[in-house]
Formats: structure tokens, sequence, C-alpha cells
């Protein structure tokens, strides 16, 4: 059955949809020997070739889906490749190096949790702020920032442009000098922290990731992975589509009520 190039790209966890499209519209694509440049271009994954970088990614067999939680030690890029020949976390999974991708970012002096997987769909379920997965972080910053001025980064702060979206940020434990925040987000900008602190002037010492939605800090050691269950998986898109339903009841509801409010 023929679908969309960038669903397709998407399933064989070559990169989520988004990505796909860039690599469709930048020619990196192709379909039976033919460069596609047309979003809305369909093929058959199961009689078609169809090459992403000149590598072809369909075979007509199902693609196994894997799904991996990683303790990212500070040091290493959440990225395939580095021109520098940076340590990157995929080094970390061994014989899935060339399989999976991560999910978001987690800078190069940051450490914890992250997700890797070849799962397109699970990417941007994960990565996208529309789907409301909660990260939560453990922020040690130079200097005691006033209520004030966490007040302030709560409700958003522009960062390169563009307003951030609300944060809960919650004091953890403070010295003369220092002071620890526990900051939940559910946007993933490029150094979005780093960034919010250097705003009110106290820049960040030590920054981890202790969760992802559901997923704690489990005492996994820098380095250390683990495979998600079946059942966390199914969780993930389970309350993806529970939140999804309950917007969309909320809409309707506000429409209705104003259709009511002018008649």
């Amino acid at each position: 059955m023929e679908e969309r190039l960038q669903k397709i790209i998407a399933a064989a966890g070559i990169a989520s949809r988004r990505k796909a499209e860039e690599l469709i519209l930048a020619g990196q694509v192709s379909v039976n020997g033919k460069t596609v440049k047309e979003l809305g271009t369909k093929a058959d994954p199961e009689k078609d070739h169809i090459k992403v970088g000149g590598k072809l990614i369909t075979s007509g067999k199902p693609v196994e889906k894997i799904y991996i939680l990683l303790n990212k030690p500070v040091g290493y890029l959440t990225s395939r490749s580095d021109p520098s020949k940076r340590q990157l976390v995929i080094d970390l999974v061994g014989k899935y190096r060339n399989v999976v991708h991560p999910v978001g970012r987690l800078d190069l002096n940051s450490e914890g949790l992250i997700l890797l997987t070849n799962d397109g769909e699970f990417t941007n379920l994960i990565a996208h702020a529309s789907h409301n997965i909660a990260k939560v972080y453990e922020v040690k910053v130079k200097g005691k920032p006033s209520y004030v001025q966490i007040n302030k980064l709560s409700r958003g702060v522009e960062i390169d442009g563009v307003k951030t979206a609300p944060a809960k940020i919650a004091l953890m434990e403070e010295t003369d000098t220092n002071a620890w925040y526990e900051v939940t987000l559910h946007e993933g900008r490029n150094q979005q922290i780093r960034k919010m602190f250097d705003s009110i002037g106290h820049s960040v010492v030590k920054l981890r990731r202790v969760a992802i939605g559901f997923l704690k800090n489990e005492k996994l050691k820098p380095g250390e992975l683990r495979f998600l269950t079946d059942v966390e998986v199914k969780r993930f898109f389970k309350t993806t589509v529970k939140r999804s339903s309950e917007r969309s009841k909320k809409a309707v509801k506000s429409a209705t009520g104003r259709r009511f409010d002018k008649a």
C-alpha cells in the first residue's frame, strides 16, 4: 500500500517526519532510482526501492522497533555524527550504534536520561512540545537568584527572539554561593535552561535530566542503559492519545459555548 514518503522514512527509524520532509526537500531521497523533492509523493515500502542519502531503507520486511533509555555522561554529544570526532551517545549502545538515533537534545556538558530509538513516530511523540511530555532537570546555578528572577523564568523569557513556554521551577537547596533547582519543561530548545538562567545573570554550573514523562531516574550509572518494555512504550502513546482527545473535547466545548453566547 502506498504511503507518503515522510511517513515511510519515519517508520524506518531514519528520522522524525519533520526531519524526513527536510531530507526530501534537500534531494536526499530517491524512489526506484529517481530523486524526489515533492512532499506529497507516495511510495509502496513493500515494492519500491527507497533510498535516503544513497542508503536503501526498505526491504519488504518489518523493522524491529528499538527503544533505549540511557544515562548520558558529561562529554558526549546527542548526535549521530560529529566533524570534530567527539564522543557520541550512540557510541554507548553497542551493536545498535548504527540503528538508533537520539531523541531530543542534551548538550555536551549536561548529563542524565535520554531516549534512543529507530521509531520516527516515537521520536516525534517525545520531542515535539505539542505532545506535552514533561522533562525534569536538576540544575545547579551560580549565586542565589531572587524570587522575582525565578518567577520571571517560570512565566517565560525571550531567548533568541522567541519567548519560552511557562516552566515549573522549584528550589531544592542552596548554599552561600550556589542554588539547586528542579526545572520542568515541556519544550526542548537548544541549551534552553542554560540560556534561561544566563538571562537573569546566574549561569548553570551543573545540569542533569532526571525524568522523561513517567520515566524517572532509575539509578542507572553514567553510560548505563536499559530497554523500554512494551508496556512503557504503549503508555507513552496512550498518554498522548488521551491528551489529544481531551484537547479536542475542550475545543468543542469552548466553540459550543461561544455559539450559545451569541444566540
